[in-house]
């Protein structure tokens, strides 16, 4: 995914599938110029991490 699709992601009201190492995860911020977005698992919303959006997959 490209940091532009996750923020766009970010910015919606509709529920999209997002997958990081095969988890779930929900994104809670992108940062454009760095390529990174925090997220955190659905079922664990206080394991946040910063991770690349190129690891990120649009199911």
């Amino acid at each position: 995914m490209d940091a532009q699709r996750a923020q766009e992601i970010v910015s919606t009201q509709d529920m999209i599938n997002v997958v990081y190492n095969g988890d779930k995860v929900f994104i809670e911020h992108v940062d454009e110029s760095e390529g990174k977005a925090t997220v955190h698992p659905l079922d664990n919303p206080e394991q946040k991490q910063s991770v690349s959006v190129n690891d990120l997959k649009e199911q």
